[in-house]
């Protein structure tokens, strides 16, 4: 599936998110009630801890909300030896979460770019990856967002974004499809005008697979 890129404003997807948020006691009391709603007692000893603890957790898993991306593709390298081909960068293991749900996200990312003249330290590609991946998503999104990340900080002559994914929304609720994955790709630049290079992008990361 390749993901159509409509531009988004730099903001929407570059930026530290700006929101009103409620305070650690409006978080815990959120979570009691839910407890309460799915038919539970909060008062029991096991669940005592527990708005403490899941608030805690959200604040980990949802870490992306307070990381910029630009911030950690602006470091680059520019002594390179003249090296312009792709630099290819498989198998990134995330979590994410549902937008729709709120339910997990486990996948894969694959990147590829195409440098002009400098690179960027391989760890940062991942902390992109980290960073959209800790935030409420859709897989189509995401896909976008960190191709869009990389080209407007980089300015590469392409990027590839290959994910694949399980969505827990399939398999613990609706449908209950256990072991479906989703794929998605978004090129831009030369791999987005290169059948050829896109073909060479996928070639690379199921050749990786099937070792």
């Amino acid at each position: 599936m390749d993901v159509a890129i409509n531009k988004l404003p730099p903001s929407s997807y570059m930026d530290k998110p700006v929101t009103n948020r409620p305070s650690q006691e409006e978080v815990e009391a959120a979570v009691l009630t839910l407890i309460r709603w799915v038919g539970d007692d909060p008062n029991r000893e096991g669940l005592l801890d527990t708005p403490r603890r899941v608030a805690k957790a959200y604040r980990e898993m949802f870490d992306g909300y307070d990381k910029c991306p630009a911030e950690e593709l602006g470091r680059t390298f520019e002594e390179v030896a003249g090296y312009d081909d792709m630099v290819v960068m498989r198998d990134i293991e995330f979590h994410s979460h549902c937008e729709h749900h709120m339910v997990p996200i486990i996948g894969k990312a694959h990147i590829a770019y195409l440098p002009d003249g400098k690179v960027v330290g391989l760890s940062k590609l991942i902390r992109v990856v980290e960073i959209f991946a800790h935030r409420l998503q859709t897989q189509e999104s995401m896909t976008a967002q960190i191709a869009n990340a990389i080209q407007d900080t980089l300015n590469p002559r392409g990027v590839a974004v290959m994910i694949e994914a399980r969505h827990m929304c399939i398999e613990m609720r609706g449908i209950r499809k256990q072991g479906s994955v989703t794929t998605t790709t978004t090129f831009t630049g030369e791999f987005r005008q290169s059948p050829e290079e896109q073909v060479r992008f996928v070639s690379m990361v199921k050749s990786g697979a099937a070792g």
